[in-house]
């Protein structure tokens, strides 16, 4: 029997406990569903939720596992002594989230830029940053979406094109038909590409890629059709979103970009902090420097500015040029006839 579009689905902490009840692993439901493992991650959290064949799918797999659950008569569990919960560091919380999110962020921002070391160094930048501003990150939401769209927004910057390495493009894919769809992909204005790999490339909905683009709904929907329709026009092969979807996995896995380790990049990010610190420090000490000297050298008393000129008395006004005289006029006659064949020189006497 065919679901309806609006199949009902438990929410979402009743997914999860149907999955880990069926020794399930996220990336076993993907494979069955025909999804990827962020997608179901985002599923069981709450921040999405599937739509159309997906949904109809995923509900007939929670279904079959809530059979099971019903069918299986549960053993009474043996009480075990509580063992006192061990909380996670700052680091060994970070090194879990860069280690889930940095390989599959790497490759996303490869298909954004074109570019693997600028793909490379957008992550490296967002979860240095992260490690920065780890009390706001850890408590937030969804840390993994903080970082994506902080590597995103710095892969995307216009200045990369100023920077002396990045003025001239990379080699290309080796597969034609990777080159064709990276070749399309770029030419896509920037936030159109992000929309279009929001949502056909991670799965995330259509709110949550509005949210992320700073967009409106309608907005983010209007961009991810003309993105397809651009798509669709150079490969028509991909028209179909599911065909798109496997074929941007594709391409992302076909590069081997690897990031960095997790210590190298929080001794990165702790390095990063002390210079500007440092620089700042410096900044203002120079500044107070500059107004000491300014206070020290500036005068202490009021020193009153110099009183206009007065008038004098008696003297004659200047008189304007006039017609000239018979003498004058001579004189003028016999200078210009002189300096036709050059004055005489005036040569000293030796005595």
């Amino acid at each position: 029997m065919t679901r309806s579009p609006a199949t009902p689905l438990p929410p979402p902490e009743e997914r999860r406990r149907l999955r880990e009840a069926g020794s399930l692993t996220q990336a076993q439901v993907a494979e069955r569903v025909g999804t990827t493992r962020e997608t179901v991650r985002a599923w069981e959290s709450g921040r999405t939720n599937p739509r159309g064949r997906k949904r109809e799918a995923y509900a007939k797999l929670l279904d079959s596992l809530a059979e099971v659950e019903v069918t299986v008569p549960q053993e009474e569990p043996t009480p075990e002594p509580e063992a006192a919960a061990v909380p996670l560091t700052p680091a060994q919380a970070f090194d879990a989230l860069y280690a889930f999110c940095a390989p599959a962020l790497v490759r996303q921002s490869y298909l954004l830029t074109g570019r693997r070391e600028l793909a490379r160094e957008s992550v490296e930048r967002a979860f240095q940053l992260a490690w920065q501003r780890w009390p706001e990150v850890a408590v937030d939401r969804d840390p993994a979406g903080w970082v994506r769209a902080t590597a995103y927004e710095y892969a995307l910057s216009p200045w990369h094109r100023f920077r002396p390495r990045f003025r001239h493009p990379e080699p290309p894919p080796a597969d034609a038909s990777d080159r064709a769809l990276m070749d399309v992909l770029l030419k896509l204005p920037p936030p159109y590409r992000r929309t279009l790999l929001l949502y056909d490339g991670v799965g995330l909905g259509l709110p949550e890629t509005a949210a992320e683009t700073e967009a409106s709904t309608p907005a983010a929907a209007n961009r991810l059709l003309h993105a397809r329709e651009a798509v669709a026009t150079r490969l028509p092969a991909l028209a179909d979103p599911t065909e798109l979807h496997r074929r941007l996995t594709e391409l992302a896995s076909a590069e081997r970009l690897r990031a960095a380790k997790p210590p190298t990049v929080r001794t990165g990010s702790e390095r990063r902090a002390r210079f500007w610190t440092r620089a700042a420090i410096a900044f203002t000490v120079a500044l107070i420097g500059t107004t000491a000297l300014t206070v020290r050298t500036a005068p202490t008393r009021y020193e009153p500015p110099v009183a206009p000129g007065a008038e004098i008395q008696g003297v004659p006004p200047r008189v304007a040029q006039g017609a000239l005289s018979e003498a004058e006029a001579e004189l003028r006659e016999k200078l210009r006839g002189g300096m036709t064949s050059g004055p005489e020189r005036v040569l000293p006497l030796s005595r």
